[in-house]
């Protein structure tokens, strides 16, 4: 039995042959990126944390630069200049002490914003060793590394905080010592996860199998590969380790005179917030802006981070 399938005959006048330029051929339609310069781009695409950057840059600059050009200092008293309102000569006014507010809420920015950086800074590095040597070896050093972590973990941050401001000596190096002293445990936990589902990839295996040592296999190819978490992470610490110093200065075991901070700076001007609430508005908008704009670059970087969305604007 056999089956009669029908015949095509293709005329080649029914063919259109499509002529292209090799230099179309060969033209790169979409640029090759590294990592860092594609978040960069999704990142600057992201208007609210893109203004949240800039903020946090004019905080910074008039930090470092406005107490130097200016012809007041924070520490000179003047009893003729005390309670003045803003004005000309002195835009964000003076205080009981006739100090100027202007030169003093940026000397208090610049505290805010070291103690910030450095309590973060310091915390993540020792959470990263201390988590990737626990995620890494598993076993008894897990074990042990966890079991300390959890004791820690139970024990409230402001409670560890506030025992070591009374017993040691006041200061901006106390205030971070003691943030950091409990601040690594959620680096650790976070890094410690991280490395436990990496560890077991194939390019780990690959460098073992060439030779690479512990240390270069943690600080070379494990970490690195979660930085942006840890980045994301950091930045969005950043305004809580802020906002916990100035609730320590602001119930002055914190920042001390003559050295000011913006939580130190609100916490005088409660005493003559009624009759001069300039006094208070001033730093606590420095605060609250400063912390909002923190949450927001985080929850940007976040999103401008995730390798799932790579190539996407």
């Amino acid at each position: 039995m056999t089956t009669n399938t029908p015949q095509i005959e293709l005329n080649e006048r029914l063919l259109t042959k499509i002529e292209k330029n090799k230099d179309e051929l060969n033209k790169v339609v979409r640029p090759s990126l590294t990592y860092w310069q594609d978040a960069w781009i999704k990142l600057k695409k992201n208007k609210i944390a893109t203004i949240s950057l800039v903020i946090i840059l004019v905080y910074t600059a008039f930090a470092i630069f406005a107490p130097i050009l200016s012809s007041y200092d924070y520490i000179s008293q003047n009893a003729d200049a005390r309670n003045l309102r803003p004005n000309a000569e002195h835009w964000f006014g003076t205080d009981m002490a006739g100090r100027d507010l202007w030169v003093r809420n940026w000397m208090g920015a610049r505290v805010s914003l070291f103690i910030g950086v450095a309590v973060v800074l310091l915390s993540t590095g020792v959470g990263s060793l201390i988590g990737g040597i626990s995620g890494y070896f598993g076993g008894k050093v897990d074990l042990i590394i966890m079991r300390v972590i959890d004791i820690l973990y139970g024990i409230p941050t402001i409670i560890i905080a506030i025992l070591l401001m009374v017993v040691l000596p006041p200061g901006i190096y106390t205030i971070i010592l003691a943030m950091v002293v409990t601040w690594w445990i959620n680096s650790a936990r976070m890094v410690r996860g991280q490395i436990l589902s990496m560890k077991s990839a194939e390019f780990i295996l690959a460098s073992k199998t060439l030779g690479a040592g512990l240390w270069r296999i943690i600080l070379r190819h494990l970490i690195p590969n979660i930085s942006g978490i840890m980045i994301t992470t950091m930045t969005l610490y950043i305004p809580t380790a802020m906002f916990i110093e100035a609730f320590l200065s602001f119930i002055g075991i914190g920042v001390r005179a003559p050295m000011c901070s913006w939580g130190s700076l609100a916490q005088i001007a409660t005493q003559t917030y009624q009759v001069y609430p300039y006094q208070l508005i001033i730093p606590a908008f420095f605060i609250c802006t400063t912390v909002l704009a923190f949450n927001l670059l985080g929850d940007g970087l976040r999103d401008a981070l995730d390798p799932k969305t790579r190539g996407k604007y």
